[in-house]
């Protein structure tokens, strides 16, 4: 479950930096309304590396009482990130 929540955690960063990059070339644009004003600025990072870091303490504390759901959400919370670091990939490397 560490090992999940750590890859969680780094691929969350990596939405957020690659966003960052993706949106100051013109290639993109931020798909969360939520956070579509705070691209470009310092602590658009620095928010996505805060929320990540919650986040993983949260799914870590339901981990201690029902460890089969938290590694669940936590797989698809992964899996999620993962086609996102991809498709961003995709669009800032071609």
């Amino acid at each position: 479950m560490k090992y999940l929540l750590s890859l969680l955690i780094l691929l969350n960063i990596t939405d957020g930096v690659l966003t960052h990059f993706v949106i100051e070339l013109g290639l993109g644009s931020e798909g969360n309304p939520f956070l579509l004003n705070l691209v470009g600025e310092p602590s658009f990072i620095i928010l996505k590396a805060v929320g990540a870091f919650v986040c993983a303490f949260i799914l870590w504390d339901i981990h201690r009482r029902h460890p089969r759901l938290a590694f669940f959400s936590t797989s698809v919370f992964v899996a999620f990130y993962i086609g996102i670091v991809t498709w961003n990939s995709a669009v800032f490397l071609l």
